[in-house]
């Protein structure tokens, strides 16, 4: 017997010995130490607690609960109902959501409706039935997976058809509504073109009749022959789907014009106003379509050179082959009429950019004609092809991304000068008093990055509290008129408590940290 079960069994006969029965035949020990009774739908289990539990494995509780519970144990298995959608169910304890020996009428399922999601079942409530009811479905007394899932289990009193159909809804209605039908009809021996489309499910199956429904033409349109049977039943050899007044006469073969694209939805009397088909009409498109002509003649009246006959904003005229120049960029998107003002013949088009742009010209020919030296054709801005590095001031650091006109305000480019005070005089915080040459000190990637060693290239090296000083501090003129003296004196003779007794090599005594704490040196 295992060492852990001893002072269970010692408690265990304490309690018998203050507690005794009368028939000790019919205790069960193991109901002393129940928590508390099962709920009413267990009852029957209080005596065999070894149906619910297993005192060696408790984590074989989840598969004695399944063991009952089978209708679950199948949903686990097949991933479906409430329980086989759940995340992380595999691994799950059932009485981590329902907790037992909490007395008879303990609510051990605690279902809530109002939070619940209907999307972890099989039935995800799409459309109008998302504000369905909840008893609508689950009648009461039923438990809810009982519920039935087929559309016609519901909506048999709205089913027009009388069952003829089927019981498959959902093969050609939405659950938005009713009225929202998807089936096929191109799946059928009659596929629904043009007009027919349009035509209401009801108007050619009369009575809900489906089986047998005519395909010939004159079974539904009988009313609507104007030949009255004279051309017999097949409406179809001359006549389409668009409409009666389109027929399926072979205009090019006859009349040696081929009605394509929007030719061929025309009705006959568009073109034949007089109505006598035998009077000659025009073949050209300028004959009919002078009066849609947006070019004004311009280029001429064979508008098929360009146009083809599905629509006029579609052309086939391509400008790099039949105009021998490109249209790349903006040139794209301009209308023809921006460049070809007159007629074709009686101005010929410069190929060269300033041709066209003068007025648009910045730089008022300061700079050439030949604008794709440095602008492209998707725009005047930016520049791209011109190379700064090509020219005298290579633009580097910060200088890369400054735009021409904040250092060429006149845009004719000309030289504006290449020192840095030239474009930085109202930077220079020095105010002159270190000349012009910036970049001695300074890096064009960024005016704090100054690489000036004043004990290198001055012989005077700056230590102790002469390092916290700015360049102003002594400095106060420009360096190219004063000379600063090297002597202590020169700059702290103010401060000099021996009244120049001792000279003004302060540094024999003195550090530079401070001047207190003299000594000779």
């Amino acid at each position: 017997m295992r060492a852990g079960l001893w002072p269970g069994i010692l408690i265990m006969e304490v309690l018998l010995c203050f507690f005794p029965v009368r028939n000790c035949g019919a205790v069960n020990p193991e109901k002393l130490f129940m928590p508390g009774e099962l709920a009413t739908a267990h009852q029957k289990y209080e005596e065999q607690c070894s149906t619910c539990h297993d005192r060696s494995d408790r984590s074989r509780e989840r598969q004695l609960c399944l063991d009952c519970h089978k209708e679950i144990a199948s949903d686990l298995r097949a991933r479906q109902g409430f329980h086989g959608h759940l995340t992380g169910i595999d691994t799950a304890q059932c009485r981590a959501c329902h907790v037992e020996h909490q007395g008879r009428d303990a609510d051990i399922v605690k279902f809530n409706r109002e939070p619940f999601s209907h999307e972890a079942t099989d039935f995800p409530l799409r459309g109008a039935h998302a504000v369905v009811a909840c008893d609508s479905c689950h009648l009461h007394g039923k438990k809810f997976r009982e519920a039935p899932r087929e559309c016609v289990a519901c909506h048999q009193p709205q089913e027009p058809h009388q069952g003829k159909l089927g019981k498959d809804c959902a093969s050609c209605h939405d659950p938005k509504s009713w009225q929202e039908v998807r089936f096929d009809h191109d799946k059928t021996a009659f596929p629904l073109h043009d007009k027919h489309q349009a035509v209401k499910c009801a108007e050619c199956h009369f009575g809900n009749r489906y089986k047998g429904t005519p395909g010939v033409c004159v079974s539904c349109h009988a009313p609507d022959d104007v030949h009255r049977g004279e051309r017999g039943p097949k409406c179809a050899s001359c006549h389409s789907t668009t409409g009666w007044k389109s027929s399926k006469f072979d205009h090019a073969k006859e009349t040696g014009f081929a009605l394509d694209g929007e030719h061929s939805h025309l009705e006959c009397q568009d073109c034949h106003r007089s109505g006598n088909m035998q009077t000659p009409i025009p073949k050209e498109c300028h004959g009919c379509h002078q009066g849609q002509d947006e070019h004004a003649g311009r280029f001429g009246t064979d508008c098929a050179r360009c146009h083809g006959p599905t629509k006029w904003q579609t052309t086939t005229f391509d400008h790099t082959r039949d105009g021998h120049w490109e249209l790349a960029g903006q040139h794209a998107k301009l209308e023809c009429h921006a460049c070809h003002t007159v007629a074709l013949g009686t101005r010929k088009l410069g190929t060269d950019c300033i041709g066209c742009h003068k007025p648009s010209d910045v730089h008022r020919s300061k700079l050439g004609t030949q604008c794709d030296e440095c602008h492209q054709p998707q725009g005047w801005k930016p520049v791209t092809n011109f190379d700064h590095d090509l020219t005298k001031f290579p633009l580097l650091g910060l200088h890369v991304a400054v735009t021409c006109d904040q250092c060429h305000s006149s845009r004719t480019f000309a030289v504006e000068g290449s020192k840095c005070v030239d474009c930085h005089k109202k930077d220079d915080t020095h105010r002159g008093n270190f000349g012009a040459e910036c970049d001695q000190c300074h890096s064009p990637n960024g005016w704090k990055l100054w690489k000036f060693d004043h004990g290198k290239q001055t012989g005077f090296a700056l230590l102790g509290a002469h390092s916290k000083l700015d360049c102003a501090g002594c400095h106060r003129q420009p360096a190219t008129q004063v000379k600063l003296n090297s002597e202590c004196a020169s700059c702290h003779s103010q401060d000099d408590v021996h009244l120049g007794q001792f000279g003004g090599q302060c540094q024999k005594c003195h550090g530079t940290v401070t001047f207190k704490g003299a000594r000779p040196r």
